[in-house]
């Protein structure tokens, strides 16, 4: 660093620049800095909420936008969503005591024979970041591990990922049960994964296909609230 660029010190930004400057860092992927400033704001009196939602949450929506853009790759966005974890891990224990509110609860896994995760933990960590409760099942997940989860967990979404066109067709194999069990209506199932297409997902019985972590948090949302609505009605 040289002499002309004054290192900032984050406690002596008004909460405005402190916001604007976590949004950079969230960015950045600058860890100890979101930890640091999410304190700063803690400790003049934000609600985890008002951290959660004015700054994480809005600076990953921007990493989100940015990333199915092209201009962020996964690597990048990794290390934000590492950083927004960090802030994460200071404000979950502090929002369950003060109640909330939360978009939903998801459980998540890569379907059994697939070892890949990098955009299903992708995909976590954005859902976290726009207040859903992630349960991440991890890789190489089967049937009655889903069939668990859901009932330990009583989620609203039920995700799953494949990256091998030889596992895709496990997505069905748990779509299947779900309606065997007579709880497929229960919950919006959404699919994604490099080699699957809409006609995919249409065709095993999902709610939607998501291209990417940006998309699915979007359909999440919108899924939800469409949901919310017709129970309301």
């Amino acid at each position: 660093m040289s002499d002309d660029e004054e290192e900032i010190i984050l406690s002596e930004l008004s909460d405005d620049d402190l916001v604007a400057q976590m949004m950079d860092d969230l960015y950045d992927g600058l860890k100890e800095e979101i930890e640091e400033a999410t304190n700063i704001l803690l400790e003049r009196g934000w609600t985890p909420y008002d951290i959660l939602t004015k700054s994480l949450v809005e600076g990953m929506r921007i990493v989100g936008d940015d990333f199915r853009d092209g201009i962020l790759f996964v690597p990048e966005v990794l290390l934000a969503a590492n950083a927004m974890k960090a802030g994460m891990t200071i404000l979950r224990p502090l929002l369950a005591e003060t109640g909330a509110p939360k978009l939903g609860i998801m459980v998540t896994g890569t379907v059994k024979g697939d070892i890949h995760d990098i955009g299903k933990n992708l995909v976590g960590m954005m859902m976290e970041g726009a207040g859903f409760d992630v349960y991440d099942l991890g890789i190489n997940t089967d049937v009655d591990e889903f069939m668990e989860a859901i009932e330990k967990y009583k989620p609203d979404i039920l995700g799953m990922s494949a990256l091998l066109t030889t596992t895709m067709p496990y997505m069905k194999v748990v779509i299947d049960e779900l309606k065997t069990r007579g709880i497929r209506d229960n919950y919006i199932v959404l699919v994604g994964g490099a080699p699957l297409n809409e006609e995919f997902g249409e065709a095993i019985g999902a709610d939607a296909y998501c291209k990417d972590a940006a998309i699915a948090v979007e359909t999440a949302k919108e899924l939800i609230t469409r949901r919310h609505n017709q129970i309301a009605h």
